[in-house]
């Protein structure tokens, strides 16, 4: 008769309850679970490390066509990669404010002295104030007119020296020659000398900067591991070369920072960046509104160097190798040059809006060969859903672009260099087409664009107009290397040589 008791039951009933509410509580969140992106399966603790491969936006495109258009892998942390117009569409347009943040990566801050940049600084109020400045006052179109005499002269001496070496009729480094062309370009801008003319003219200037891009593109354990990556970068000894890169590079643009501020200093007719940035700290330090110290004017340089000598001369470079492989290309571009152009000797700046075929010859290697192949990494600020796939916070987002610029879903035969696929389309690179992103877009669309095509453009011209191009004896454009080199910016892993023939205009 026990067992009938009430209290017993009641007892029994107490005890349950703790149990039947963990039953209830695993079933809620279980009917909660709101699905990820797909993706391959994580090792512990690496992650998916091991899945990244020597080129990692190669090794993402292959992992993606098993996976999806947006995939989700650990890398250190959780780590979103889009391949498809499509979904860089939602994240670049739709979800920009949710995902417009940068992730504080080690090399990142250490070259942006500590994120004062406007490439790597997290999304606030201090990068809205610093791209403001940029985009008045740096990048602005006004400015980068301002500069069309600097680019022109120094494309002017590079074809110069191209034309003495062609008396020999063998072949030269233009791969050297262009990023030659783009560090001077970019040194006169920053600072008024080019770089044979300043303190680092026995060529240092072009080594430090391979390195830190080199640095900037390679993994970082303190990345990908937070407490014991440290230790194991100082003990491989890349913390080291990060330091070392860093202050050469930040000893430099002191001493042209002091050079600009000595009293007797003869000054240029046309302001130069250095001159922009420090008349920006005198008028924010009378006006407060923003802490603009020389570590900020630093860290803008640092993106002007970083950037713009190796977009310019890798895309001109990549231009010509596509040419020298397919020469009846060449010979097209070239006489739409040569007519357009006539006897004038050379091509100038407002000479390009006319050269239409030349223009979707840049365009083409811009699909085929974007500078940054997956752009700079984003850091997501919000939870948001995507094709119903939850994105949370603190998750890094990789654009492949050099993956969409090759979707057979976007371009009929994506791997032929075929500039004709451009004429009479209104697909552009400034960030409103997704099938063509090499300068990102949204919020965080690489405010240096319009100053790196107008190198691009105007460099390919002269070369095209000036020169017919051979390949080295025994070389076939079958056997001109395509292989890339792995870095924040792909660049051609072998150094592109080919004969000039001075072409009398």
């Amino acid at each position: 008769m026990a067992l009938y008791s009430p209290s017993i039951w009641l007892h029994l009933l107490l005890l349950l309850l703790p149990l039947m509410f963990l039953i209830k509580r695993k079933i809620e969140l279980k009917g909660q679970k709101k699905p990820l992106p797909p993706g391959p399966t994580k090792l512990p603790i690496i992650g998916n490390l091991h899945q990244l491969g020597a080129l990692p936006h190669y090794s993402l495109w292959q992992l993606s066509k098993k996976y999806g258009s947006i995939m989700l892998l650990q890398l250190g942390v959780p780590t979103v990669v889009v391949s498809s117009a499509e979904a860089a569409r939602e994240f670049l347009k739709t979800h920009d404010i949710d995902c417009c943040s940068r992730p504080p990566l080690v090399g990142l801050g250490k070259f942006s002295y500590n994120h004062r940049d406007i490439s790597f600084a997290p999304y606030g109020d201090y990068w809205r104030e610093v791209r403001k400045i940029c985009v008045l006052e740096v990048f602005s179109t006004k400015r980068v007119q301002s500069f069309q005499f600097i680019r022109e002269e120094e494309v002017a001496l590079l074809i110069d020296s191209i034309v003495q070496s062609s008396s020999s009729g063998s072949p030269i480094d233009l791969t050297e020659r262009l990023m030659s062309l783009t560090a001077n370009i970019i040194c006169r801008i920053a600072f008024g000398k080019s770089f044979q003319a300043s303190e680092f003219g026995d060529g240092r200037f072009q080594e430090v900067v391979h390195e830190a891009m080199a640095l900037l593109g390679g993994l970082t354990a303190s990345d990908f591991f937070p407490y014991v990556g440290r230790i194991v970068d100082r003990l491989t000894g890349l913390h080291g070369r990060l330091e070392r890169s860093f202050h050469e590079m930040d000893g430099f643009y002191q001493q042209v920072i002091e050079d600009h501020l000595n009293p007797g200093r003869v000054k240029e007719e046309h302001e130069d960046i250095i001159d922009v940035l420090l008349r920006i700290e005198r008028e924010q330090s009378e006006s407060s509104a923003l802490q603009f110290t020389k570590d900020n004017a630093k860290a803008i340089l640092m993106d002007l160097f970083l950037a713009g000598v190796d977009t310019g001369a890798i895309t001109v470079a990549w231009a010509m190798t596509e040419l020298a492989r397919n020469p009846g290309i060449m010979k097209k571009a070239q006489a739409e040059v040569r007519s357009s152009i006539g006897n004038k000797g050379k091509v100038t700046e407002s000479d390009v809006d006319q050269l239409h075929y030349l223009k979707v010859v840049v365009k083409e290697t811009l699909r085929l060969h974007p500078p940054a192949p997956l752009l700079l990494p984003r850091e997501t600020m919000s939870h948001f859903e995507i094709n119903g796939y939850h994105i949370y916070p603190k998750t890094q987002v990789h654009v492949n672009v050099w993956a969409i610029g090759r979707d057979p879903n976007l371009w009929k035969n994506p791997e032929e260099f075929l500039p004709e696929r451009f004429m009479d389309n209104s697909v552009d690179f400034r960030g409103q087409h997704f099938e063509l992103l090499p300068f990102g877009a949204g919020r965080r669309i690489c405010p240096g664009m319009y100053m790196a095509i107008a190198t691009v453009e105007l460099a390919l011209a002269n070369l095209l107009y000036r020169f017919n191009w051979n390949l080295p004896n025994g070389i076939r454009e079958a056997d001109i290397s395509m292989e890339e080199a792995a870095g924040l910016t792909v660049r051609k892993k072998f150094a592109l040589n080919l004969v000039p023939i001075l072409h009398h205009c």
